[in-house]
């Protein structure tokens, strides 16, 4: 017995020496790694502001419920327990509690609810409850709700960016998670930590949207959707000189605050702006005379043939959408969105000439804006042009741009001829660093200045008396832009529909711009569903509230506004003119050279550049104070006279004075104000 019980004490001895000596460190490293576990420190995230510097996106400290479903003793109780704190169907828990104890995937390991507030975590904590655990997490709250939310985006339940900014600038909003060592006990209660890194906090972002233009253009979308029945819409606010965004808005929009609920499609949360480009229509027709003025000797005062509204090319008719004169000025094609007219200047520009400059206004080129899956539109390059592309791409079809590419588009005449780039980002800001401003590639020039000038002229055209938006008015504020309507095509089918894309594309003030806006109303019906109507009023109301919001001085006087608003009612009372409806009268007919003077005066031509060839009869000068460019026109080439126009609005001063003898080869000279 003895020998036995010596045998056995040297048996636990040497097991004893082996455990404790030789085996020492690899039970000391699996001992480490039973008691010790390492926990990811997730970082906080940065704020987005607008740029005002009010918040737009910011995180909040909360906390996060988990449990290891197969340590609790009795799961009908602790459901009870947990669920009347946290306010959740006891029931529902417990089923969720039985299922995970008998489930891999979460064995051990199970969220019961995130976002907790510290009131709700406090009481938890409170009942000591060895199965349980709160984690410390964060919130990612939209205080402005829906604003701004597709320029936003969202994060998932990871707290990952999910779409807009913050899937675009995920990595730099999300800063770098830091490391902590835990120890815990035999029931895995944590008992002591160590922070082995910290984590980095991710940067702020300010944005370039001011909040306050977004709102209105949001509230004015919607309206303009909702009154035409249209599918949806979009608007872009740009300052046209450097190329920041003050407002992207998409309808219909949705909360970032909600997430999507399971089993329903993401429906309000494409980017349509961005990603979704379309055939523009009419408003592409600033491309093609743009490209007429520098490549052909033609000018706004050139007449092109029009043949009432109807061309036949290759078997192929093209229509005017209202018919017009055999005969329109170049000016007059823009300002009534004549078709046919626009296929004829494009047959001058000719294919190759065209392409270059589609390209040089950034047609088919991604803008580089900062949001996710931005489309580059579509313009086939020329040997797959067809034999009639050439004149469908003179007036905005068989080419495809998104809004925020028409806003770029748009910006180069109203800045002078530069291709700038649209952007979202003002700046970035490290915690305790000063603000990171962003650098963007320097303008391009692309048009000449000359050219810039004479296009904005023509496009104030477009809202005067006669033209397709002559509805359109900001007080106080001269104004120049594009309707724009084009067919939506069925792709299922092969074939055009009777629905439209309807856009409007304008700027104030006209020679100075402060902001672009383009508006897209997509899928409206009958002549509600043109440009003129769908997306100009929504442009309309935008500009009006941006022009004071932005403190613009105005460029019209108040006196000068109350007198064209006087006269321009009376007009319209004499003709009984419908509000969109095309006109045949041409105010540039059989005038020649004073129609060139008025644009070249208004793109800042000299007085010898302004001066007319053409000798003037001898009679005696008439009264022009009041009148409109149109009306000195007129009445100058019914008496002979040859003037000089300078500036824009209405006649404020002229010489010789009214009444006075005009010696011959002597001009009167006719200065105009806003």
């Amino acid at each position: 017995m003895g020998l036995v019980l010596s045998g056995w004490a040297l048996i636990i001895l040497l097991r004893l020496v082996g455990l404790q000596v030789f085996s020492h460190q690899e039970l000391a490293r699996r001992a480490f790694h039973q008691q010790d576990e390492l926990v990811h420190i997730r970082a906080r995230r940065g704020a987005i502001f607008d740029r005002d510097g009010n918040y737009l996106a910011i995180s909040a400290p909360t906390r996060t419920v988990i449990v290891d479903p197969v340590r609790i003793p009795n799961k009908a109780i602790a459901a009870g327990l947990v669920g009347k704190i946290l306010g959740l169907d006891p029931q529902e828990l417990q089923n969720d509690f039985e299922s995970a104890a008998q489930s891999k995937r979460h064995y051990g390991y199970l969220v019961v609810a995130r976002h907790v507030s510290p009131a709700k975590a406090a009481q938890l904590a409170d009942l000591k409850l060895d199965w349980l655990t709160i984690q410390d997490d964060s919130m990612r709250s939209y205080p402005n709700g829906n604003l701004a939310a597709h320029v936003l985006g969202d994060v998932n339940s990871r707290g990952k960016g999910s779409a807009g900014i913050e899937l675009e600038l995920n990595r730099v909003l999300a800063g770098k998670p830091g490391l902590e060592r835990l120890q815990v006990d035999v029931q895995r209660v944590g008992y002591q930590s160590e922070i082995l890194k910290q984590p980095e906090p991710g940067k702020n972002i300010g944005l370039t949207i001011d909040s306050a233009i977004q709102q209105v253009a949001q509230t004015a979308l919607k309206d303009a959707v909702v009154r035409e029945h249209a599918n949806h819409g979009n608007v872009v606010a740009i300052n046209p000189r450097n190329g920041a965004i003050l407002a992207l808005a998409n309808y219909p929009t949705y909360d970032p605050n909600k997430p999507i609920p399971t089993g329903q499609q993401p429906h309000g949360r494409e980017d349509y702006a961005v990603v979704a480009p379309y055939e523009p229509g009419s408003v592409f027709k600033v491309v093609t005379l743009s490209a007429a003025l520098e490549t052909t000797n033609l000018r706004p005062y050139s007449m092109i043939p029009c043949t009432g509204g109807v061309l036949t090319l290759f078997g192929r008719t093209i229509h005017d959408a209202d018919r017009h004169a055999n005969v329109l000025s170049m000016a007059n094609v823009l300002a009534k969105s004549s078709n046919v007219g626009a296929v004829r200047i494009g047959m001058q520009v000719g294919a190759q000439n065209m392409y270059d400059y589609m390209r040089r206004f950034g047609v088919g080129q991604l803008t580089g804006i900062e949001l996710p899956a931005e489309s580059a539109g579509m313009l086939r390059p020329l040997d797959r042009w067809g034999r009639t592309s050439l004149a469908s791409v003179s007036f905005g079809y068989e080419v495809t741009l998104t809004t925020v590419q028409l806003a770029r588009l748009g910006s180069v005449i109203a800045n002078g001829g530069y291709l700038i780039h649209p952007h979202l980002v003002a700046w970035t800001q490290a915690p305790g660093e000063p603000k990171e401003y962003k650098h963007f590639p320097p303008p391009k020039r692309v048009l000449k200045a000359k050219t810039a000038a004479m296009m904005r002229q023509m496009m104030h055209g477009v809202v005067m008396p006669g033209g397709t938006g002559e509805h359109l008015h900001l007080v106080g504020y001269s104004l120049a832009g594009k309707t724009g309507t084009a067919q939506i095509f069925d792709f299922a089918k092969h074939h055009y529909t009777h629905t439209y894309n309807g856009s409007f594309l304008g700027f104030a003030p006209m020679n100075d711009p402060s902001i672009l806006v383009v508006v897209t109303i997509s899928g409206g019906r009958g002549y509600k569903g043109f440009g003129a109507w769908a997306a100009g009023p929504p442009f309309e109301t935008i500009a009006d509230a941006a022009m004071r919001l932005l403190e613009v001085q105005r460029d019209v006087p108040q006196e000068v506004e109350a007198l064209e608003e006087k006269q321009l009612a009376e007009e319209a009372k004499k003709t009984d003119k419908h509000p969109i409806r095309d006109v045949d009268d041409n105010p540039f007919e059989g005038l020649g050279g004073v129609a060139e003077q008025s644009f070249l005066a208004s793109a800042g031509a000299t007085e010898d550049e302004n001066r007319s060839s053409v000798p003037p009869g001898s009679a005696k000068v008439p009264d022009f104070t009041g009148k409109t460019v149109r009306g000195v026109m007129e009445e100058a080439a019914r008496d002979g006279l040859q003037v000089d126009l300078f500036g824009d609005g209405l006649a404020r001063a002229q010489e010789p004075s009214p009444g006075t003898p005009l010696p011959p080869g002597e001009h009167v000279r006719v200065r105009f104000a806003r």
